[in-house]
């Protein structure tokens, strides 16, 4: 049994997925981030870096697990499936997963801060990552026009950006003139397993699209949470 701590984020999500794709029993553990659950002792010897999600793999030592992308690795590894596990293969995989961690999920969470959350409209530094976004999304969908997921076959890279992809709205971000990534995010959408995965748990919002006045009062109260220098003071 794997215990999943995570909230209703595409970090979250990507582990979730992942567990409903590859069928391994797991219990939700749904941590309060408004109330700096994460923070926790308990919670900071699984992660000591504060953040979700994580796992702990029971059948394995109680052996734990952070950071999202290293999380489907493990899952990839431990199963067999949704990796290749020659070499080649294998990298395929590790590079546009990498290109998530590194640039999607970067940029579309720093977009998401100024365009979403920040208590001031500082509009270079929304056009700064909303074009950086835009970029990452072209370099998605001319790949994707010739191939029809990121790395050969279906694969936690596809997961992992997906995850962040799907929620492009949020950060402002149309794909409107990106036929093929639309095409891409539509396919996945329809599989059962991440059809499960985004509820696991369900986010108060609908980050793919919401009406405007229930996503001003979700920015308002996510507000609160967004660190801006208190971290300096010490803690994670």
């Amino acid at each position: 049994m794997i215990d999943l701590y995570t909230a209703a984020t595409p970090n979250g999500h990507k582990v979730s997925i992942a567990l409903e794709e590859l069928g391994l029993p797991y219990s939700l553990r749904v941590l309060d981030l408004s109330a700096n659950e994460q923070k926790e002792p308990w919670f900071l010897a699984i992660n000591p870096n504060g953040r979700i999600p994580a796992i702990v793999d029971h059948d394995e030592g109680d052996f734990a697990v952070f950071e999202s992308g290293a999380i489907l690795i493990y899952l990839a590894e431990k199963t067999g499936r949704l990796m290749p596990q020659d070499a080649k293969g294998r990298s395929r995989v590790l590079q546009w997963l990498m290109f998530q961690m590194g640039g999607v999920g970067p940029m579309m969470g720093q977009a998401n801060v100024f365009f979403r959350y920040f208590p001031e409209k500082l509009q270079p530094a929304i056009d700064r990552y909303q074009g950086e976004v835009r970029r990452l999304f072209r370099v998605l969908d001319g790949h994707l026009a010739r191939n029809e997921y990121l790395a050969g076959d279906y694969s936690i890279a596809d997961i992992a950006n997906w995850a962040w992809v799907r929620t492009h709205n949020w950060s402002g971000v149309a794909i409107d003139d990106l036929p093929n990534l639309a095409r891409w995010r539509d396919r996945i959408r329809a599989r059962p397993a991440v059809q499960r995965g985004i509820e696991m748990p369900p986010s108060s919002l609908d980050l793919e699209g919401d009406r405007e006045e229930r996503a001003k009062a979700f920015s308002d109260k996510v507000r609160n949470m967004v660190e801006t220098g208190q971290s300096r003071s010490g803690g994670v």
